[in-house]
């Protein structure tokens, strides 16, 4: 065979490579056909190559997927990170929001309480005032009667005293 004739040569890969390899390999030592088993040789040795870049591309693929997966899961942890710092801002606005809202309704409360009392206050103020109103015309009425009856009683004082002494008084 000559150069060109080794250049053309085709071999086939993997295991049935190998096993065809083998077969010319002993083909050619039982022939004493040096090129049937140098092709054979030759065919094992891609058989081998076939396998060992086979072993190599699986195992880059492996890795790839495994930093794939990991790749993954540093993203999902992240996102699930993240969620959680949402979640958790979530529940501290609810949280505020409440607070927030009770204080409004406890002002409010308060705020009722307060103008109640102070509407009771100044009800309880008018009425003392009323009583106080009422209780001075009571007091201003009985003078008034008081007066009348010393005037009345003044009166019937000077007609006695006219009766008793007609020529005084005139």
């Amino acid at each position: 065979m000559t150069d060109s004739d080794t250049q053309n040569e085709r071999t086939a890969g993997g295991l049935v490579g190998k096993v065809a390899g083998k077969a010319k390999e002993m083909a050619g030592e039982a022939t004493r056909n040096e090129e049937l088993a140098r092709e054979g040789r030759l065919q094992q040795a891609q058989g081998d190559a076939d396998r060992d870049a086979a072993k190599v591309r699986a195992e880059g693929e492996r890795r790839e997927r495994e930093a794939d997966l990991e790749q993954e899961q540093i993203e999902t942890k992240i996102e699930t990170d993240n969620l959680r710092a949402e979640v958790e801002e979530q529940r501290e606005k609810l949280a505020a929001d409440a607070d927030r809202e009770l204080a409004v309704a406890q002002a409010d409360q308060q705020a009722s309480a307060q103008v109640a009392e102070a509407s009771a206050e100044h009800q309880a103020e008018q009425a003392r005032a009323e009583q106080a109103a009422d209780a001075a015309e009571a007091a201003e009425r009985k003078k008034v009667v008081q007066a009348a009856e010393l005037e009345q009683e003044a009166r019937r004082a000077d007609a006695r005293a006219d009766t008793i002494d007609p020529e005084e008084n005139r």
